[in-house]
């Protein structure tokens, strides 16, 4: 019908200016359809028109750098951040009562939880790229738009993992053999999603790894009575955030066959997450109990309590804003329980002495003997 207004138009001596104008009219308002359209998807999935900080740092650099950091995801931390704090909740456990944590080991773990975020992205995305296409909110990935090819998806790949193996290489042999172990986690976590309905378990084994190392980097052992129950809250706080977060795609994930806890929980989205919450919150204290942490310790876990609480009171799961607010939120929690740690540790009672490594000492000591006696 347009087209033939414009025909008409044109035929009709004198009317030039007019066809411009209405032209023009035409494509503003189309313009400002498309931009309200995208203010209301970007609104839906929380998508601000304000931009943080490490977007703003990101955009400034040169054009060429720009997909290789948004496919690390460097402009949105909030996942190096959910890796790096049960590294740090692990470092302040093994903490000497009446110190604070390691400076040093907590900056190499920062780095470490950069790198293999990083990393981890970049193994999702070359996984995922098919589903990214089809995603609203990942179809813009570097990979799936084609800013990024798969080469040299694979050569920025293979440089973070060197990096990595440099940051690993620096701890103890305990530690590196330890460390090595999370490799098949890492490279096969994204395929979960299609074989089942619990891909957020997979990411809480994987992304809580540092619950075992850090302790391991600092010790050169792992008190196993203080880290399971450690590496468990870790997964259990996993499987809580992450199930929420999974709640802004449940739409695209049903057309696309793509699982998730979201999809398998449903309705009852806020039992599981109860559920979760206190599994986290038992293994916490089960944790801080064998490590013999002081009142800080158990205040900031209560403090804790009523942040899940608030979530899971709170949440909007039909909202993929309110599921991302939320889900970012979780950063405040685990650095709540940092806080308590490195308190609870500094405040602990510095007359408990720990035997495990006199322990061992003696052990290696007394084999020593026995090889000695049996070589005379």
């Amino acid at each position: 019908r347009c087209h033939a207004d414009v025909n008409i138009t044109l035929a009709v001596p004198g009317h030039a200016n007019y066809l411009n104008q209405w032209q023009s009219r035409a494509f503003h308002s189309s313009s400002l359809k498309i931009r309200a359209n995208r203010f209301r998807r970007n609104k839906l999935y929380g998508k601000s028109n304000r931009r943080s900080f490490t977007t703003e740092m990101v955009q400034r650099l040169p054009n060429s750098m720009q997909p290789y950091l948004r496919l690390i995801r460097f402009d949105r931390p909030i996942g190096t951040y959910l890796l790096y704090l049960p590294c740090t909740w692990s470092i302040g456990m093994a903490s000497t009562p009446g110190h604070l944590p390691d400076l040093k080991m907590l900056a190499l773990f920062g780095l470490g939880a950069v790198i293999m975020r990083g990393s981890g992205c970049i193994i999702n995305d070359m996984w995922d790229s098919d589903f990214d296409k089809k995603v609203f909110r990942t179809r813009d990935r570097p990979i799936a738009s084609g800013l990024i090819t798969y080469k040299q998806a694979l050569i920025f790949l293979a440089t973070q993992m060197t990096l990595g193996l440099a940051v690993l290489l620096s701890l103890n042999q305990y530690s590196i053999i330890l460390g090595a172990c999370s490799i098949p986690f890492v490279v096969s976590y994204p395929l979960m999603k299609r074989f089942t309905y619990w891909p957020q378990l997979f990411l809480g084994i994987t992304f809580n790894w540092g619950a075992l190392l850090g302790y391991a980097a600092v010790r050169g052992y792992c008190d196993w009575n203080v880290v399971i129950p450690l590496y468990v809250a870790g997964i259990s706080w996993t499987l809580f955030y992450d199930t929420i977060y999974a709640h802004q795609d449940k739409d695209d994930d049903r057309l696309i066959s793509v699982k998730s806890t979201a999809l398998l929980f449903g309705d009852n989205t806020k039992y599981w997450l109860s559920l979760f919450g206190g599994i986290t919150t038992a293994s916490l204290l089960l944790s801080g109990l064998s490590a013999h942490q002081s009142w800080p310790y158990y205040a900031a876990l209560g403090g804790g309590i009523f942040h899940l609480m608030y979530q899971i009171y709170n949440v909007n799961l039909s909202d993929p804003s309110d599921c991302l607010k939320m889900f970012k939120s979780n950063m405040w929690y685990g650095f709540l329980i940092f806080c308590g740690i490195v308190g609870g540790t500094l405040f602990a009672d510095t007359g408990y002495k720990d035997n495990s490594v006199e322990i061992t000492k003696a052990n290696l000591k007394d084999g020593k003997t026995n090889c000695d006696s049996k070589t005379n």
